[in-house]
């Protein structure tokens, strides 16, 4: 078990730190509350347990053979993130359009792929966290499990918060401020990707 404590530690790090997914989790809970941003929550979980097993599989050596992946996935990743603050500020609202819902776990799930920040998880634990002693399959599968187990809560606690500032938001003008602010949270991630 205490061969298992760095893993946590590195995955409670990973998952508890502010990056794309938790901006959008705060953003959700607030506007959306906890039930609605459930499935975007258990597909952030399970997208990246699946990224983690994959790049434990051995796709993180294809990243590290043709590094032109990595800024692939940046503008890929940085023109979501805006195009996802484009539409938290409501900038995409056109007369008679749909009201905006909260992301699925499709959604949720997908959007680590393009995700550099649970890219990074994923291939550090695939090549520093891998078990010895065990085959391959099964150790990819322990790593991901304890990753999914370590990264809902966290997670959750995202979402949580922004349920919990939710009240303070029942005024339009200050609910259109909190979500101009979390849209330039994530166009500043976005930013800072391309660099």
């Amino acid at each position: 078990m205490t061969e298992l404590l760095p893993l946590v530690t590195y995955c409670f790090v990973m998952s508890s730190t502010p990056g794309p997914n938790n901006m959008m989790l705060t953003a959700s809970g607030a506007n959306f509350g906890y039930r609605g941003s459930l499935p975007h929550l258990l597909g952030i979980g399970v997208g990246g347990a699946v990224q983690t097993f994959v790049a434990c599989l051995g796709l993180g050596a294809l990243f590290a053979a043709y590094p032109a992946l990595h800024a692939v996935l940046r503008v890929t990743g940085a023109v979501y993130l805006l195009v996802l603050a484009w539409k938290l500020t409501g900038g995409a609202a056109v007369k008679g359009a749909e009201v905006p819902q909260p992301l699925s776990f499709a959604q949720g799930a997908l959007f680590q792929a393009v995700n550099p920040k649970s890219w990074v998880k994923a291939i550090t634990v695939a090549s520093v966290f891998m078990p010895a002693g065990m085959g391959v399959a099964s150790g990819a599968l322990l790593v991901s499990v304890v990753g999914l187990a370590i990264t809902f809560p966290c997670t959750s606690a995202w979402a949580l918060f922004g349920v919990a500032i939710r009240r303070f938001l029942t005024d339009p003008r200050r609910h259109r401020l909190f979500n101009g602010i979390m849209a330039g949270a994530l166009a500043v991630l976005a930013i800072l990707l391309l660099r």
